[in-house]
């Protein structure tokens, strides 16, 4: 008896220490407007408690990150291109080792990927504006996913990697009526599409250009995506199950609330927030259990947004 209390307190300790040390090994890593007047964007990476922010592109460019995998950190630059001409590099929590991953010209679109990261979805650069790409890890194109509809953008995998929700409009672009964004589910072989969100009817606060639906993210042990919307003349986060038939507002925060992500276990939840006047932008840290906020930045500069979260080794 006194033997297997002892075996049961070991592994108790065993597991919490190796939850702490996760914990300890993540990082977030976001995107910063560090100089307007020459339209300069770089990555920043932080630790957990908002210590240690450190630019880790520093390039006189456009960076943006928009996912990373495990300690691969994927970001768009148009560095050695044409102004805002995005090709995808990767590098390290703390920007060593860039590579980059693909002479593919892409769009500005969050991206994903399965196959423990050996295989990235993301949205070239196309006259189409409804296709994906699938890359291996040398760039190389494996298969694309046409969605059938007007325009896609901001590519999930999700069910093991066989099929892809993302941000979907009717029309081509919002300057073009009959747009009504939502988020969509397809298979990867391009079939059964399916719309997932149907925003408010009897709400017109998103107006033309306001997210309806912002870029999906899925909760990695609950198995919902989380996007932002705007709805009742505030963004918040909202959820959708996987098969559409249950969506509900996720958090309530005073604050709007903007692109996010989770942490790998799922207990940690990062969100831009920002105010009305969208004049002044953070980066927050949510416990999802306890619901507990903690921002994270400071007012240094305006812009901090699209976190996400990377292992730091």
């Amino acid at each position: 008896m006194g033997k297997g209390v002892t075996i049961l307190g070991l592994l108790i300790l065993l597991v919490s220490c190796n939850s702490k040390n996760d914990e300890a090994e993540l990082g977030l890593v976001y995107n910063v407007l560090r100089d307007p007047d020459i339209d300069n964007y770089e990555v920043y990476a932080m630790n957990l408690d908002g210590s240690n922010k450190t630019n880790i592109t520093d390039f006189p460019n456009v960076e943006w990150t928009y996912y990373s995998f495990e300690d691969d950190l994927y970001f768009i630059s148009d560095r050695d291109a044409c102004k805002r001409c995005y090709y995808l590099y990767k590098s390290n929590f703390k920007g060593e080792n860039v590579q980059k991953v693909s002479e593919l010209e892409l769009a500005d679109s969050w991206m994903s990927s399965r196959n423990d990261g050996t295989e990235l979805i993301v949205k070239p650069k196309l006259i189409m504006k409804n296709t994906f790409y699938i890359l291996d890890q040398n760039g190389n194109i494996l298969d694309r996913l046409d969605t059938g509809l007007g325009f896609a953008a901001d590519p999930l995998f999700v069910n093991d990697g066989e099929q892809v929700v993302f941000r979907g409009g009717k029309t081509v672009s919002k300057n073009i009526d009959g747009f009504n964004e939502e988020l969509y589910i397809i298979d990867t072989d391009g079939n059964n599409l399916k719309q997932l969100t149907h925003y408010p009817e009897k709400d017109s606060t998103a107006g033309k250009y306001g997210y309806r639906a912002g870029a999906p993210k899925l909760h990695p042990t609950e198995n919902f995506v989380t996007y932002q919307s705007m709805q009742n003349g505030k963004y918040s986060l909202y959820a959708v199950s996987l098969d559409g038939s249950k969506t509900w507002k996720l958090t309530d925060n005073p604050q709007n609330e903007g692109w996010h992500d989770w942490s790998p276990d799922g207990k940690w939840l990062a969100i831009e927030l920002f105010d009305d006047k969208q004049s002044q932008f953070h980066i927050g840290l949510m416990n999802w259990e306890t619901k507990e906020l903690k921002i994270l930045t400071d007012d240094t500069f305006t812009y901090q947004q699209a976190p996400n979260f990377i292992f730091k080794n």
